[in-house]
């Protein structure tokens, strides 16, 4: 077995990371891994709070300038109080969506300018970066669908389509520049058969 991974799940609305975050979580458990779950943003007390900001629904806008440098901050928090401690200790992190996410939906989705955020990255992860990321894709109408279903739209579910279709460009774009590690799992298909694909993901990590 290999020292200790970071594993990430990044993938627009509603194409199951939360249900597959779990069972990878199980897969590694079973494998006598100790693992920490964890999400962003969010991950810590502030990071949380953080979270809340950028997802609730108010008056003011929040610039996209604003919205970058809030998940850098969380995620500054996330790295240094969650993610290196459990790493240092033995302990993979299983996190749903990291920096990738950023790529995807603030220069993908925002048409932000992506020196901006590599500059981020660099300043607040150094060297971290994941080891294996499972990108769930699906149809942006398939899991705008799905999303809709599970409650109240937050602030980024209310984009329009065409905003999650860039978001979508963006993540494909990410996995063929990053082919070692982004690894593509056909989310529009019966959840047995997503988990089967995440399974030969995984096995050689193990």
């Amino acid at each position: 077995m290999k020292g200790a991974l970071f594993i990430t799940l990044e993938g627009g609305e509603g194409v199951g990371k939360s249900t597959n975050l779990f069972f990878v979580r199980k897969m590694l458990e079973d494998a006598g891994i100790r693992v920490v779950v964890t999400r962003e943003p969010g991950g810590t007390a502030l990071a949380e709070k953080i979270r809340l900001l950028l997802l609730e629904n108010n008056d003011e806008p929040v610039s996209e300038t604003a919205e970058l440098l809030l998940l850098f901050a969380a995620r500054a928090q996330h790295i240094q109080h969650v993610i290196k401690p459990a790493l240092a200790q033995g302990r993979w992190v299983l996190c749903d969506r990291f920096t990738d996410a950023s790529y995807a939906y603030q220069a993908g989705g925002r048409g932000m300018d992506i020196s901006m955020i590599k500059w981020l990255e660099n300043k607040v992860q150094g060297r971290l970066r994941p080891d294996l990321t499972l990108l769930l894709d699906a149809p942006v109408e398939i899991g705008m669908v799905r999303a809709n279903k599970r409650s109240k739209p937050d602030r980024f579910e209310l984009e329009k389509q065409a905003f999650f279709e860039r978001v979508r460009a963006a993540y494909l774009l990410r996995a063929k520049q990053n082919p070692q590690r982004m690894k593509i799992v056909n989310a529009d298909q019966p959840l047995q058969k997503v988990q089967d694909e995440i399974s030969t993901f995984i096995k050689p990590f193990l």
